[in-house]
Order: structure tokens, then C-alpha cells, then sequence
């Protein structure tokens, strides 16, 4: 089964706004970052990741911060070999150093025949710098991390206006734009748009590594990412990434293909490959969310959020105790110092029900020295927008802050142990390449159970069930240890 990606770009395609739609789709800002380094760059480049608001649409929006932006430093003019060098050096993925460079070809290629040169020896201005080799690797290593097979796009918005090149001001779509458009024959549509939409390092991404352009494929889709651009629009400016797995469905696509492609699913080089496809147990019912009652009462999400509300691939999936690796979550806060405690634990409830992967209080003191609560929520990013609501609706705040951070999960297991109290549930936490248990963790709820039938206090219950555990497991642990010696 083939994991396949669909770029919708309604308002058009840029390299940073590639960044933030994987970022939002769940490659960790810190890989990338680990990657960028390692190219040979004059300059010490910077990835900063922001949720922002594009007409009421939250989208995450990837900065590339070089010196040059904020000092006198010029960015160098660079050779297509220049480049090409700067890639090969540097330790990157096979795809990636492989979709990079086919990209800066392509590029050379439409320089090229638009100024009458060979494309060795075009002078790569804008998309040269330092920001757009890190907006084109940076977008090569995150479809590599999420074990992307096949990338589809939308057809093109071509926009309307004059942009400011370094050759002065050129039609939109500026000519190499519009050049690797015919090379690729893509399907091409005006939105009425003002401004550049298509930019070049966004259309060059697009046209070297889709496969097709048109509808999306048939799929099960399983995350969306939202990347936001710099342009303030009349709709929504962002692209979305929707990412799901090949289906049995036959489809027809406008396709064409280049010579350096070839299917690759092989990730045995990526550790991260396999914590990203999320599956769905065989013959479920997907149609309505198991908990659908929870969220009965809440606003309708907008639009654009439509596609992740029903199809939530965390909550209520059985696979989820059995991953492991760098996750993305979100984290909502809020303080107040006006509700009712009884509030707060209702507020508690309801949002775990939902699917929050955890939910804190903390005492704060805020203004007018007034004492009150710190209320913090996690959730993976599909689940955010519907516990934000929660938190609006049932509580004093008058906003609610969001960030995105990464988070290590260990991988678990859970199972029953049979003690002479009676059955209880051991939940079992594994370190990245281990096979014996790092902690085990008697499952609060029987223990209470059997604290209960038993007349013992609950804490004994609970030492008696790790005591049963390490002594019925002893020759496992000596084992693993001879085995490692």
C-alpha cells in the first residue's frame, strides 16, 4: 500500500509554504533543522515555526532566518554547479540529495531556455539564496520523512499583476514560472487573485515530483497539513498537504514523468518512516466517530477543517499504544481567575472524552494579584480546533493561546497479569530498539477494583501487582542481559 500526497493549492504554491505544510503534517522542526546544518552554507540558517491566523484559518507558517535578512551580508549569485555542490557534499537521504537536484535542474533548464543560455551557466538570483535551497531541501527531506510514494498536485492559480525580480519588474506569472508550466504541461486556471501566487521555487517543487496534476487520487485519507503564506488574501492563502494510503479504486489522472523517478518503498534507512502511517482496523465503520455525541453541541469548524474533523485518526485507534518515534501535538492554554472549580473539573472530563491526550491545572497568580488557574491542554493537531471550542465554551477565558512542539513516545504494550488478588492490566513502555519493558505500570482502575473487593488499601494492590510482575518476569531481565553482554 502506497502512501500518497495531494498538494490543493487554491492560492497558489512557494517553497515556505511547502515547509509549513509538512511542519503542520508532522515532520519535527528540529529534523530539518539537524539536516540544513549539515549543508556547506555560508550562512548559519534558522527554521522558525508560528501558527498563524489566514482569515480565520489556523496554518503554520516556516520562516527561513538567514543574516542577510537582519545584517549587510549579500546573498551570493550562484551557478547551478554551485549548488548541485552544495548538495552532494552534504550527508542528506538518498531521495532527498536525488529530488533536490533534479529540482535545480529543472530550474536551470527553464532559466535557461528563457535567456538563451546553457542552463550550466544561469545565474540563479532569488532562487539561488540561502532561504531557497533551505525552502527546496527542507521540503525534499519532509516528504522523505513521511514516506510519501507519490505526489499529486492541483492544477495551478496563475495570479495577476508585476512581481519585483532582480531584473526588475516582471508579469505574473513571472516567466520561469510560466516556462516550467509548459515544460510540465500543467493544467493552469486564474483565480482573480492580485499578486504572485506561483512562485519559482514552489512551481519547480510541483512540477518535478508530482506525478499528475488534476483531481485528487483515490485514497484513504489520513492527516492534513496546512501551510500559510506571506500574503494577506481575499480567501484563505494557504496550501494544503493531504496525505493518505492508495486505495483499491481505479483513477484517471493527467500525468506526465521524469526520467529520474522510481518507486521507492524501501525506509529502512529512516527511522521515522513507520511511525507516520496511521491505519484503521480492517472493516471498521469510519462513517461516524465513535464519540460523536462529545462534540454534538460545538460550532462547526470552518470549512477547511472539515476534512479532519470526522476522520480524527488518533482518538479511539487500538495501533496508537503500539507506535513509537517524534510526534506533533498542540498546546492550548489559558488562564482564569473566575470559575468555579466544579467548572473545571467538568471541563476536565469532557475534554479526555474527546480525545485530549492530557489535560493539567496550575495555580497562577494574574493580574490585580488575583489567584487563579493555568488550564493546559494536549492534543494532536486534528483534535485542537474542537478543544479549543471546549475550552471557549465552557469556561470564563476570553482567548486561548496555541503552539506546536514535538514530543518523544515510547512504544507500549499492554497486558494482563494474573495475581492472587485477581486479574490486573500492566501497561508496558519500551526504549527505541529494546524488547525488554523500560517501566511497567499497574492500570490505576483495577487496582481499585480489587482494592475494594478485597478490603486492602489501594497502594498495596498496587505493590503486590508490580511485585507479581517482576518476580514472574525475572528470567526474562536476566536473559536480555546475557543477551546484550
Amino acid at each position: 500500500m502506497k502512501t500518497l500526497a495531494f498538494l490543493d493549492c487554491p492560492t497558489g504554491i512557494s517553497g515556505d509554504m511547502c515547509l509549513g505544510a509538512l511542519v503542520s503534517a508532522g515532520v519535527p522542526l528540529h529534523y530539518l533543522q539537524q539536516h540544513i546544518a549539515q549543508l556547506d552554507l555560508p550562512e548559519a540558517v534558522d527554521l522558525n515555526a508560528n501558527l498563524v491566523q489566514k482569515n480565520g484559518i489556523a496554518a503554520t507558517k516556516v520562516d527561513v532566518i538567514v543574516p542577510h535578512e537582519t545584517a549587510t551580508i549579500v546573498p551570493p549569485v550562484r551557478h547551478l554547479r554551485e549548488i548541485e555542490q552544495i548538495i552532494t557534499a552534504a550527508p542528506l537521504p538518498e531521495r532527498v540529495s536525488g529530488w533536490s537536484l533534479a529540482i535545480f535542474q529543472r530550474l536551470a533548464s527553464a532559466e535557461g531556455a528563457i535567456h538563451g543560455i546553457d542552463p550550466q551557466y544561469v545565474h540563479f538570483h532569488e532562487v539561488g539564496a540561502t532561504d531557497a535551497i533551505v525552502d527546496i531541501v527542507g521540503t525534499c527531506l519532509g516528504l522523505d520523512w513521511l514516506g510519501i510514494d507519490e505526489l499529486h498536485c492541483a492544477p495551478l492559480p496563475t495570479g495577476r499583476g508585476k512581481v519585483r525580480a532582480a531584473h526588475g519588474y516582471l508579469p505574473v506569472p513571472a516567466p520561469a514560472v510560466l516556462k516550467l508550466m509548459e515544460m510540465a504541461q500543467v493544467p493552469i486556471y486564474n483565480t482573480g487573485l492580485q499578486g504572485e501566487l506561483v512562485t519559482p521555487t514552489g512551481a519547480a517543487i510541483a512540477t518535478e515530483l508530482a506525478i499528475h496534476f488534476g483531481d485528487p487520487p483515490a485514497m484513504q485519507l489520513r492527516q492534513i497539513g496546512l501551510g500559510a503564506g506571506n500574503k494577506d488574501l481575499t480567501m484563505p492563502n494557504i496550501l494544503r498537504l493531504w496525505i493518505g494510503t492508495s486505495t483499491d479504486e481505479p483513477s484517471q489522472h493527467y500525468s506526465h514523468s521524469h526520467s529520474h523517478r522510481e518507486a521507492v518503498t524501501s525506509h529502512d534507512d529512516h527511522p521515522h518512516h513507520s511511525t507516520m502511517a496511521v491505519s484503521t482496523p480492517e472493516n471498521s465503520d469510519t462513517s461516524q466517530p465513535p464519540d460523536a455525541h462529545l462534540t454534538a453541541d460545538l460550532p462547526r469548524p470552518p470549512q477547511w477543517y472539515a476534512d479532519q474533523e470526522n476522520s480524527h485518526p488518533h482518538c479511539n485507534d487500538p495501533d496508537i499504544e503500539q507506535r513509537a518515534g517524534v510526534e506533533t501535538v498542540m498546546v492550548l492554554e489559558t488562564q482564569v481567575d473566575d470559575l468555579s472549580p466544579q467548572a473545571i473539573g467538568y471541563v476536565y472530563n469532557r475534554l479526555l472524552k474527546l480525545g485530549a491526550l492530557d489535560v493539567f491545572t496550575q495555580s497562577v497568580t494574574m493580574k490585580k494579584s488575583r489567584p487563579g488557574h493555568l488550564i493546559t491542554v494536549i492534543a494532536y493537531p486534528d483534535l485542537a480546533y474542537l478543544c479549543e471550542q471546549v475550552l471557549l465554551q465552557e469556561t470564563t477565558t476570553l482567548g486561548v493561546r496555541q503552539t506546536t512542539q514535538t514530543r518523544h513516545r515510547l512504544r507500549r504494550e499492554q497486558i494482563v497479569v494474573e495475581t492472587p488478588l485477581g486479574p490486573i492490566r500492566m501497561k508496558l513502555a519500551f526504549a527505541p530498539g529494546q524488547t525488554a519493558p523500560l517501566k511497567v505500570h499497574p492500570e490505576y482502575e483495577d487496582c481499585a477494583i480489587l482494592a475494594q473487593q478485597h478490603n486492602l488499601p489501594w497502594r498495596e494492590v498496587h505493590q503486590q501487582a508490580l511485585a507479581w510482575w517482576h518476580a514472574q518476569h525475572k528470567s526474562d531481565h536476566v536473559f536480555q542481559e546475557v543477551s546484550e553482554s
